[in-house]
């Protein structure tokens, strides 16, 4: 089932970059409500907090049946993901398959401030 938040695991290791890619990712096209279809990408820096893969897979579901733009969805992602696991940077990249000749490749960037670890 979709949910908009996802599950947490504590992260306790040193400096790490983690990447996790959904390469049957699908959203729909606000416009004419076809499906988009793409791979999208996570990375980030964890700080206390790794994304735990089968809720971000549910997380991402939730978007098989709206509408949204690519650029908007990626910044969205990015923003989420930030919010839930405070990671030191996270970059959310959205490679979406040609529809009338032009495909659209989006990346967002985002950097948590410093802040206190645990929270």
């Amino acid at each position: 089932k979709p949910c908009a938040e996802i599950d947490r695991i504590p992260w306790r290791g040193g400096a790490v970059v983690v990447e996790l890619v959904c390469d049957e990712f699908t959203s729909l096209c606000p416009v004419t409500g076809q499906p988009d279809f793409g791979v999208l990408s996570v990375r980030y820096e964890p700080r206390d907090w790794l994304a735990e893969s089968k809720s971000l897979k549910l997380y991402l579901w939730q978007f098989r049946e709206r509408g949204i733009f690519s650029e908007e969805l990626v910044a969205v992602i990015a923003d989420d993901l930030l919010r839930q696991l405070r990671p030191a940077w996270i970059e959310v990249c959205g490679r979406f398959k040609s529809r009338g000749g032009i495909a659209i490749g989006v990346t967002a960037r985002r950097e948590e401030a410093e802040g206190p670890r645990g929270k």
